[in-house]
């Protein structure tokens, strides 16, 4: 598949998913580039705000297989990734595969099970297999994670490790729709009797690997690949970070880059594309100073300055 081609069916696939989806374009665009980049998200709002619906959609849309996770704390490893049960019939041990084995598995309020359970998911996301009593099990193949928090109502919940934050390739809010996006909601409501908007697939699930492919081929040019290296560094140096993007983070914000470029039908990527993702690519990698939390810093400021600072490479296409 050919860029440009891929570009376009990457923005059929957002249409079809706005057409559902209130919410804004920036935030869908960022959860497609997560996709394309073979990445997993989190997405962190208030209740409420279409987070379930976003993940839905998009499974839909890409005609894959869809399983939803609800978070809780009596939730266990053995509920998310399957467990062996006793066949009387065969006097064996089989295996009953858990809910992460589908393509598309929300992870839904993820922070409100304890962190042994939250671990479940590391292998799955890191290498895309689980092993149980010592048996691995590979997972379908394309297979993403969506996440949601709660950024409120923290009263028993349990903050993601960074290194469970450092699985997730991008992290975005839905944020409140506009006057116009709530008065749709209204309307829609309004009357019961009519059809809701429906998502309706845009490709079949066995082409989105050919579309993640086309992401691999996108150049990146040597001064580029320096000013997204230079952003991952300045975190570390900023007085208020205690711990910086790791390596990874940075491999992480090259990825998105090159998907954001396919967003755009292009094969080689700018800075604009940097600049688009670097935010939600870097602030939850974040590990502020405690005097920086006492002081209510944002994270996304502190990727914001560090923006500002380092100097946007001249890059001919």
């Amino acid at each position: 598949m050919d860029h440009d081609t891929a570009g376009r069916t990457s923005r059929q696939i957002l249409d079809a998913v706005g057409s559902a989806v209130i919410a804004d374009d920036h935030f869908l665009e960022t959860v497609m580039t997560g996709i394309l980049a073979r990445g997993h998200v989190l997405l962190e709002d208030v209740p409420g705000t279409g987070k379930t619906l976003t993940a839905q959609s998009f499974a839909t849309a890409l005609d894959l297989s869809f399983k939803r996770v609800q978070f809780t704390p009596d939730l266990l490893p053995s509920d998310i990734t399957g467990s062996n049960v006793f066949n009387e019939a065969t006097g064996e041990f089989d295996f009953q595969p858990g809910p992460v084995f589908a393509n598309v598995v929300l992870a839904d309020e993820i922070n409100r099970a304890p962190p042994k359970t939250q671990a479940a998911l590391l292998e799955a996301m890191g290498e895309k297999q689980v092993t149980v009593d010592g048996v691995t099990h590979d997972l379908p193949e394309p297979f993403f994670v969506i996440a949601t928090q709660n950024p409120v109502e923290q009263e028993g919940t349990f903050g993601l490790p960074e290194a469970q934050r450092d699985r997730f390739i991008v992290k975005t809010t839905m944020g409140y729709p506009d006057f116009g996006g709530e008065r749709e909601l209204i309307d829609r409501r309004a009357d019961r009797t009519a059809q809701a908007p429906s998502v309706t697939s845009v490709i079949d699930g066995e082409r989105l690997p050919a579309l993640q492919r086309t992401v691999e081929s996108v150049t990146v040019d040597g001064t580029l690949r320096d000013y997204v290296v230079e952003l991952g560094r300045a975190t570390r140096e900023d007085d208020r970070v205690d711990v910086g993007v790791s390596p990874r983070g940075i491999q992480r914000l090259f990825e998105a880059t090159r998907a954001a470029a396919v967003l755009d039908g292009r094969d080689y990527a700018v800075p604009d594309d940097v600049k688009s993702v670097v935010e939600e690519a870097f602030a939850h990698r974040l590990v502020l100073t405690a005097d920086a939390g006492v002081r209510g810093v944002d994270p996304a400021t502190v990727v914001d300055d560090v923006l500002d600072r380092v100097e946007v490479p001249a890059v001919s296409p």
